[in-house]
C-alpha cells in the first residue's frame, strides 16, 4: 500500500525527496543498496514510501534517516512530527511442534523393542540350560522342566503385559508422566528461547538461510527453537527481548549495535557477532 504519511504540506514527501537527491549525487538504487547494506527492494520501497513493506514501523525511521545521511538532506522535520504505521505482524508457525500420532508411534516402537530384546535374552536362556537338565538326576530330570515350563510361562506373561501397555494410550502409562521431568530437560538443554518482555520486530533464518520466524511480536510471547536448525538471529527493540540458550541467558550486549542484536549461531550451538 503507497503511504503519504510523510509528506508535508507544499512540500514533497520523504521518498521524494531521497530520490531527487539520489539522482543529483549520480547514484543509482544498487548503489545506495551496497553502502547502506540493505535490500534494493527496500531502498525502492523507501523512495516510493512504501513503508508498509519496508519493515516494521521501529525500523523505517532508521533506514530513513541512514539514507538522508548518504545522499546529504536533513529529514528531521518530516519525520519527527509524524507517527510511522504499524504493520500488522506476520502470522508465525512453530516449528517444534510434535503430532499425537507421533509420539504414539514412538512409545509404541519403544516397547516393541523392549518385547524383542526381552525375548531374545530369555529364549537362549532356556535353550542353553536344556542339555544341562536332561543329563541330571530322576528327580531333577521330573522337577526341571516344570521349572522351564514356569520360566516360559513367565516370559510369555512379561510379553502379554508388554503387548497390553503398548495398546493402552499414552496418557495412561506411568513410564510417560516418570520420563516427563527427563524429556523437558533435555529438550531444554537444546533449545533457544526468545522471551519478549516488550514489542519488537524478529527474524529467524535457518542453518540454509531460510526465513524461518519473521515479524513483529508482542509482549508477554515466547518462541522456542532447537538450536540445530537455526543459524542466524535479528531482534529490534533488543532491550525488550530476554535470550536463553540451553536454559541459560544470554548477554545481547556483544551482539548489539544501537536497538538491534544481530548474531549467528553456530552447529556446536555457540553464538557470534553478525554484520547484517
Amino acid at each position: 500500500m503507497q503511504s503519504n504519511e510523510f509528506a508535508p504540506e507544499g512540500g514533497g514527501s520523504c521518498g521524494a525527496r531521497l530520490k531527487q537527491a539520489r539522482e543529483a549525487a549520480g547514484l543509482s538504487i544498487e548503489d545506495v543498496a551496497a553502502r547502506l547494506k540493505m535490500p534494493s527492494r527496500v531502498v525502492l520501497s523507501l523512495e516510493n514510501d512504501d513503508t508498509g513493506s519496508a519493515g516494521a514501523p521501529v525500523f523505517v525511521r532508521g533506514q530513513l534517516r541512514s539514507y538522508a545521511r548518504l545522499v546529504g538532506i536533513d529529514l528531521e522535520d518530516q519525520l519527527s512530527g509524524t507517527p510511522l504505521a504499524s504493520t500488522a505482524p506476520s502470522e508465525l508457525i512453530s516449528h517444534t511442534h510434535t503430532p499425537r500420532y507421533r509420539r504414539v508411534f514412538e512409545q509404541t516402537t519403544r516397547r516393541a523393542i523392549y518385547i524383542v530384546m526381552t525375548a531374545a535374552i530369555a529364549v537362549p536362556v532356556i535353550l542353553a540350560t536344556r542339555p544341562h537338565l536332561s543329563n541330571s538326576g530322576n528327580v531333577q530330570s521330573l522337577e526341571m522342566p516344570a521349572n522351564l515350563a514356569g520360566a516360559e510361562h513367565a516370559v510369555a506373561q512379561v510379553a502379554a503385559r508388554s503387548a497390553t501397555a503398548a495398546a493402552t494410550p499414552p496418557q495412561r502409562t506411568p513410564l510417560v508422566a516418570s520420563m516427563a521431568p527427563a524429556l523437558s530437560h533435555i529438550q531444554a538443554s537444546k533449545t533457544l528461547t526468545l522471551n519478549f518482555t516488550g514489542e519488537s520486530w524478529m527474524q529467524v533464518r535457518g542453518t540454509g538461510g531460510q526465513v524461518l520466524d519473521e515479524g513483529t511480536v508482542q509482549a508477554g510471547q515466547t518462541r522456542s527453537y532447537n538450536l540445530g536448525e537455526v543459524g542466524y538471529v535479528k531482534l529490534g527493540n533488543a532491550s525488550g527481548v530476554e535470550v536463553r540458550k540451553t536454559g541459560e541467558s544470554v548477554d545481547l550486549a556483544p551482539f548489539s549495535r544501537g536497538s538491534v542484536a544481530r548474531f549467528t549461531l553456530s552447529s556446536d550451538g555457540s553464538l557470534a557477532p553478525a554484520s547484517n
